[in-house]
């Protein structure tokens, strides 16, 4: 149960990365960047929230590999 646990973490964090690199790119993220230089901070948090996905399912994948 843990090794699925954390390949659905690692496999929801790319997720989450490519739908917040998706919503930077999108228009209303544009609109923000031309008025505080900054994307929106929806897209901020997806990136941020799939980095930490991303990373704490792979180091659990890793991690449980070893014990096994």
């Amino acid at each position: 149960m843990n090794k699925t646990f954390s390949l659905a973490l690692l496999v929801g964090g790319v997720v989450l990365m490519i739908v917040g690199i998706n919503v930077t790119n999108s228009f209303s993220s544009d609109v923000s960047q031309f008025f505080t230089g900054s994307p929106t901070d929806k897209a901020i948090w997806m990136l941020i929230g799939g980095i930490v996905a991303t990373v704490a399912g792979l180091t659990m994948t890793m991690r449980g590999s070893k014990q096994a």
